[in-house]
């Protein structure tokens, strides 16, 4: 569990270049925060590793275009940059062995401010990765497939429901999380109004079929569900998708239907601290083969493990 005690907060200010840290363990908002209030706001989380933090660059362009669709006028990325590494420095000063290596999740979030503010309010929060997530990634998980209650085109045809930004209302994803543990499973796959596999709560969907060519040699191939169906884009996926291709996979876009899921050799969930997390069940049905799925898992890892 995350405590006060090891979490390092860095607020970005005019009036300190690399940041203003404040004590984790005292008030830092104010109640009329529109962040506070009504999630008006954006963030992306990153993962840091032995001191370095993954996709910086693939991070801070989501969060501009979640600033775009927000109309939130955010610090420059120098300024994220800045503050990112002091936050991440001082906490391996605090509390890291210097033997030891570790994993840092780096959260960069951005509020409204209080209403009328002349500018929103940002930070870095950085903390332990969880050690959840971690065995997730080792032994995998089991998700149970939700209805998101949307169709697969309401992105384009409502864009103020902000689909493909990142905010801070994530109320209703927390909820299905709640709901999946009810059910004894850990985790959901969003499915779309007309029968589209969407996205989970906070991770993307990942898939592959493995077939054998003329020549007899394997061809791997990763899909993921098309990016225009109302969902996050996912660095991780994007990063994935281009280590993935220059290593010979083939790659595609949707549309995903459920039954492609539980016809794939091997599924899994992505997100940036969690990183791969294999799906062995979905609905209670086991998926693919658990030897193929190992190897598969373990071939991404490697090809994961070299993305900065």
């Amino acid at each position: 569990m995350t405590s006060p005690a090891n979490v390092v907060l860095v607020f970005l200010d005019p009036a300190f270049p690399d940041g203003r840290f404040a004590d984790a363990s005292q008030p830092q908002l104010l109640v009329t925060d529109l962040g506070a209030t009504r999630g008006d706001g954006i963030f992306e989380t990153m993962h840091a590793v032995d001191g370095t933090v993954r996709k910086i660059q693939a991070h801070l362009d989501r969060l501009a275009g979640s600033a775009e669709a927000l109309d939130l006028a955010i610090p420059a990325e120098d300024e994220w940059r800045r503050a990112i590494t002091a936050a991440v420095s001082e906490h391996r000063s605090r509390h890291l062995p210097a033997s030891s290596p570790d994993e840092l999740a780096v959260k960069l979030v951005v509020t409204r401010g209080v209403e009328g503010a002349p500018a929103p309010t940002s930070w870095v929060q950085v903390s332990p990765a969880g050690a959840g997530l971690r065995r997730q990634r080792e032994t995998g998980i089991d998700v149970i497939l939700l209805d998101r209650g949307y169709d697969s085109h309401v992105a384009e045809r409502a864009p103020w429901l902000l689909l493909g930004a990142k905010t801070l209302s994530y109320a209703v994803n927390m909820a299905a999380l709640r709901h999946a543990h009810k059910q004894g499973a850990d985790d959901v796959i969003f499915t779309s109004s007309d029968g589209r596999v969407l996205e989970g709560p906070t991770s993307t969907v990942l898939m592959a079929h493995v077939q054998t060519s003329d020549d007899g040699t394997p061809v791997k191939r990763l899909v993921t569900p098309l990016l225009d169906s109302g969902i996050l884009p996912g660095t991780s996926q994007g990063a994935l998708f281009a280590a993935a291709k220059a290593a010979g996979w083939e790659l595609g876009y949707g549309p995903l239907e459920p039954q492609d899921l539980l016809d794939a050799d091997a599924v899994w969930l992505i997100s940036s601290v969690r990183m791969l997390a294999p799906v062995n069940r979905i609905d209670g049905k086991e998926i693919g083969m658990p030897s193929l799925q190992k190897e598969l898992t373990a071939e991404l890892n490697e090809l994961f493990a070299g993305i900065q």
